[in-house]
């Protein structure tokens, strides 16, 4: 099989497991805290029919950023509802990081995971899958934790932004998804990506730490 098909194929269930486990962890979270939006509406499940975004997911393999459906959250259902939303939203990109730390505790366990061009292709694609499925749940749970909106980051800062400048976040909310977007064109219109070179170090570095390899 082609090297590069080989690549895209391995990537597909590493893709829709951390995207499905991460909009589950904000549904599951914010259930426990009293909102049971996600739950009524069927989206406490990780079944991902239910959470992927066919365009979204198409995305993510065309221009390297893609997104799930949100899971539903009302934050009036909230006893605390800064906090809890801080919470919710967090509990995206903690799943991932716990999913990458297990997949790079295998390779630390066993060093002889680390795919080789030699392997038969069945375990080439096996391993592959072990090495996409960390590498795409860090890249996922760093990517998030960027503070602009819609992304994770934005609503965890707002959980520790004084009440008076709430309303930047929420007035934000109407333009970042446009604003994040038009980042990850102009980096590949130009050669030079932003997100590429704030987050590539941060996200080979993690992979390391969890791993002991260099990708």
């Amino acid at each position: 099989m082609n090297p590069q098909i080989m690549n895209y194929i391995s990537m597909v269930i590493p893709i829709l497991l951390a995207l499905t486990v991460h909009e589950y962890s904000h549904g599951y979270i914010a259930y426990r805290l009293g909102d049971n939006t996600a739950k009524n509406m069927g989206r406490l499940t990780l079944n991902p029919i239910s959470h992927i975004d066919p365009i979204g997911l198409i995305m993510l393999f065309i221009i390297g950023m893609g997104w799930a459906k949100p899971v539903p959250i009302n934050i009036y259902a909230f006893k605390h509802p800064k906090r809890d939303l801080a919470l919710s939203a967090a509990a995206g990109p903690a799943s991932n990081f716990i999913m990458a730390a297990i997949a790079g505790l295998c390779f630390r366990i066993f060093p002889q995971l680390v795919p080789m061009t030699n392997d038969p292709g069945l375990i080439l694609f096996l391993k592959l899958n072990l090495v996409y499925f960390m590498l795409i749940n860090v890249g996922l749970g760093i990517f998030n934790l960027i503070p602009i909106p819609p992304l994770d980051g934005s609503k965890i800062l707002r959980g520790f932004l004084p009440n008076k400048y709430v309303y930047i976040i929420d007035y934000l909310e109407r333009y970042g998804g446009f604003v994040l977007i038009a980042i990850v064109l102009l980096g590949r219109l130009t050669g030079f990506s932003i997100f590429g070179k704030l987050l590539g170090p941060l996200i080979h570095g993690l992979v390391h730490f969890f791993s002991g390899i260099q990708l």
